[in-house]
């Protein structure tokens, strides 16, 4: 029987909550996931799939489960069409309105339940369930599908919500060239005329984001198995043909099977699923995604078309330790609700840094940690729209919103902090009982929490309460008095004074243990450790006595503590004099933050910090460092200093890079990041002839000069107007024909300092179906260059309207990867002007869109003041 599918404009209009029956609306609500866990159990989903059409997939499931008590039951479908149902082998009436189906009552039974639905789904090369890429350089296609955070709806009728996990078998029919991936092992494989059915096993009890599948003409490198446990076979990479040859395979393959070995170790579990394959995805919008059975990681960062600096090859490992974590943090067990996304993400992140840690003993994994997590998850903490770490949601439809640098970064550093109270062996005690007792289930924080405070004997709920529900985050000033004694001696008296960055937070302390490091010089023999718990709003913290007073003081030693610490004037003066001397990487790297921190504070001037960098960084030998130092020069000059300012920065500047670029005598990965930065800051006339004639070189930075590279010159010089930027464009277009070279070239004219450019782009943005979304997120720094913030100004409060259509159409990452770079893009009062005016004229900005802009809008507030005051000469 026919069903027709109210495919609503509902992506574009959000459907009143009162304008629907109950449970029928947008999205899926926290009543209805209540209800049905309540009334749904042992779930399973026997999925058919026809995938050999160009831009629709046919489809049938057979949805099996046993339900507990009365009433009709309510499933989730936004897909292309639904053709037919069937309820326990009788056809049956449904209700479908574009975002539900709704069972009668009369059609179930008290128990066990088969629903029979065929159905229609999207593929498209974006904004679909199943996304379809085509490969440029051979014409070869390949699928993959993206569900996570609640788009299996969009694929196929579920219960769409973590806390329902199904048994998953699915049949996949596709070209019979093709191979195929999924959850569950091959099983078997039918071939019939030009088709071929790859037939799945069925899966271990998983949510529906991670159901997933890969096909296409994918080459396939198989490795030894992983390990023992339940991971006896061998794992399986799949890659496209026309890249296969590029990948590292041997290494990928190893460094998943390490990581699967250590966390086996240290979870004290066993690999807890059948098999362990990856998908190099093309186009693909995330760094990785987890689905157990079939990992997927973003193929651009995983192969690389140049020499890889140290920076990019560590985070390629700490990719893989995340994915390779949430094996057993976010599949094995699953949060409740999407307000506990943390507990995965954050989890994982946080077990990388340990795997990496234990792996590579001499990396200095804590330093790459806090480089990675502690800068970008202040920075949101700071804001006016930060969130808990743990964070309301009414519907799934709101899930996008979670994503960010509260669960990704802060997450896993208050984890750190939790790790450092606790202490080792409880904290791993505590995960491995949370992991025992809800296997192949779901948890929430507080079920953590209650396994850690039980293994170390105390309660954490009080730290919970503190750092899992409250918004915001301590800053830390030093205080430091220094007196006289008898005799001659001086002391230095040290407090610590404590308070909310925002007022949002509450006036309250929180409870920080810390370290405290003092020191003479920059000898580490030299240096004084101390420990200090922060309870109130002042605590003194130690006095030292002698001739040998410290002449500097830092609270947060071994980066224990979350918090943002302000250093004194004292020490301030002392580590603009000699951070580059400091012999710890890892204490050396945070005082490099610190000095930052104090311009986003508007405690040192920009240009001041310029001067720091090219002053000290010609002795710095640690390439993340320089790496992360370059990064913010490159901002500084191109937002932070006034006209002015800048016009006497820039010569000395461009011509440092340049030098340090050039310099033979220095590490590869430092020269690369010095040529980065050149490319980033170049504006002069002259600088900008030179790096056009880089492109007639053959090396750059003691390496070959490869596509990434070339692009990245070719779209500085499209951006800054250069002569013969265009001939240049059209060169490297034909130059490099490939699928990424092409994304390349779109980025590039993005750049173009043209209004009927931008035009077109931001027409692109919404209307063109076509464009992948890994592109769309590729050009948006680009066309929003701060160079240009006067042409793209008419485009600020445009990108503000459309929040609630790309919340609905594009994946997680989007929507704050489009506010920070519209917002980063301005530096002007009249742009902060119209950012806070915006939200003063819509009071009815749903609540988690209102906190996206407040957290994107910071950055912009910062800049103007920072900019007015360097224009008032501050020094």
């Amino acid at each position: 029987m026919l069903l027709p599918l109210l495919v609503a404009a509902l992506a574009a209009t959000p459907a009143r909550r009162d304008s629907v029956p109950a449970h029928m609306g947008r999205g899926v609500s926290r009543e209805l996931a209540t209800e049905r866990a309540a009334r749904i159990r042992n779930v399973r989903y026997d999925l058919r799939l026809d995938v050999t059409g160009r831009d629709t997939a046919a489809g049938h499931v057979t949805v099996r489960f046993v339900r507990v008590g009365v009433g009709d039951v309510i499933l989730d479908f936004r897909g292309l069409a639904l053709t037919g149902a069937r309820a326990n082998g009788a056809p049956v009436t449904v209700e479908a309105n574009g975002a539900h189906i709704r069972v009668p009552a009369s059609a179930l039974r008290t128990g066990a339940n088969t629903l029979d639905f065929d159905f229609a789904a999207a593929m498209a090369p974006a904004g679909a369930s199943i996304i379809r890429f085509r490969d440029a350089t051979d014409g070869a296609d390949y699928l993959y599908t993206l569900l996570v955070p609640a788009d299996a709806n969009a694929l196929f009728p579920c219960f769409d919500q973590p806390d329902l996990k199904a048994r998953v078998t699915l049949a996949l029919t596709a070209p019979r060239a093709w191979v195929a991936v999924a959850n569950g092992a091959l099983a078997g494989a039918d071939t019939l005329g030009t088709t071929v059915t790859h037939r799945f096993a069925e899966t271990e009890p998983i949510s529906t984001y991670l159901i997933a599948f890969a096909a296409g003409p994918w080459t396939r490198v198989t490795g030894p198995a992983a390990a023992g446990g339940a991971l006896r076979r061998p794992m399986t990479m799949y890659v496209r043909r026309s890249r296969a040859a590029e990948a590292e395979s041997d290494s990928l393959l190893a460094t998943n099977a390490r990581a699967v070995r250590w966390l086996e170790g240290y979870f004290a579990r066993p690999y807890p699923f059948g098999k362990f394959d990856f998908v190099l995805a093309p186009a693909f919008p995330f760094g990785g995604m987890e689905h157990p059975g079939a990992v997927f990681y973003n193929e651009e960062t995983f192969i690389f078309r140049e020499r890889p600096t140290l920076t990019q090859r560590l985070g390629r490992d700490a990719t893989i330790f995340h994915e390779v974590a949430h094996q057993w943090f976010g599949d094995l067990v699953t949060m409740r609700w999407f307000d506990d996304l943390w507990l995965k993400e954050g989890f994982a992140t946080y077990m990388a840094a340990k795997m990496q840690d234990a792996l590579s003993p001499g990396a200095n994994a804590w330093k790459t940690f806090y480089l990675r997590n502690k800068p970008a998850a202040y920075a949101v903490d700071a804001s006016d729209g930060t969130t808990p770490v743990s964070q309301p949601l009414a519907n799934l439809d709101q899930a996008k919103s979670n994503y960010g640098a509260i669960v990704y970064n802060k997450a896993p550093s208050v984890l750190k902090q939790l790790n450092f109270l606790v202490g080792d062996a409880a904290f791993q005690a505590g995960v491995r009982a949370f992991l025992r007792t809800h296997a192949y289930g779901n948890a929430t924080w507080r079920d953590l929490l209650g396994a850690i405070g039980a293994a170390s004997g105390r309660s954490l709920a009080a730290w919970g309460t503190q750092y899992i529900l409250r918004p915001g985050l301590p800053v830390i000033e030093q205080r430091v008095r220094v007196r006289a004694l008898a005799g001659g001696d001086s002391a230095l008296d040290l407090s610590l004074a404590q308070r909310p960055a925002r007022p949002l937070s509450g006036g309250r302390p929180w409870p920080v243990r810390l370290g405290v490091v003092s020191g003479v010089d920059t000898a580490s023999a030299t240096w004084t450790h101390a420990s200090a718990e922060l309870r109130s709003a002042l605590t003194p913290v130690f006095s030292v006595r002698g001739r040998k007073l410290p002449r500097w003081v830092f609270a947060n030693d071994r980066d224990h503590a979350y918090g943002l610490v302000l250093l004194d004037p004292r020490s301030a003066a002392w580590v603009e004099r000699n951070v580059g001397s400091v012999s710890d990487g890892l204490l050396r790297a945070m005082l490099w933050g610190a000095m930052w921190d104090l311009v986003r504070e508007g405690r040192l001037a920009p240009g001041r910090y310029i001067e720091l960098a090219m002053r000290e960084l010609p002795r710095e030998g640690d390439e993340q460092i320089v790496s992360g130092v370059l990064a913010r020069v490159s901002r500084a000059t191109e937002a932070y200093l006034a006209d002015e300012a800048h016009a006497a920065v820039i010569g000395p500047l461009e011509h440092g890079l340049a030098a340090a670029a050039d310099d033979s005598a220095r590490a590869y990965g430092i020269r690369k990041a010095h040529l980065d930065a050149l490319i980033s800051v170049a504006t002069s006339p002259g600088a900008l002839v030179a790096l056009d004639a880089r492109l007639d070189s053959a090396t750059a930075a003691g390496a070959p000069l490869r596509p990434p590279t070339r692009w990245a010159i070719v779209t500085a010089l499209i951006e800054r107007g250069a002569p013969g930027a265009d001939t240049r464009l059209a060169a490297e277009t034909r130059r490099d024909s490939t699928t990424e070279g092409k994304r390349r070239a779109f980025v590039a004219r993005a750049a173009r300092a043209s209004a009927a450019t931008k035009a077109e782009y931001f027409r692109r943005y919404f209307a063109d179906s076509t464009l992948n979304e890994d592109w769309a997120t590729a050009s948006l720094r680009a066309f929003n260059s701060p160079r240009q913030n006067a042409l793209t100004f008419r485009y600020l409060v445009p990108a503000l309207d459309s929040l609630s259509w790309i919340q609905t159409n594009r994946r997680i990452f989007f929507l704050g990867n489009w506010l920070g770079a519209f917002l980063d893009g301005q530096r002007s009062p009249d742009a902060l002007a119209a950012v806070d005016r915006y939200l003063a004229d819509h009071p009815a900005l749903p609540a988690d869109l209102r906190q996206k802009i407040l957290q994107s809008a910071d950055e912009l507030r910062r800049t103007v003041r920072i900019r007015r005051d360097a224009a008032q000469g501050m020094r």
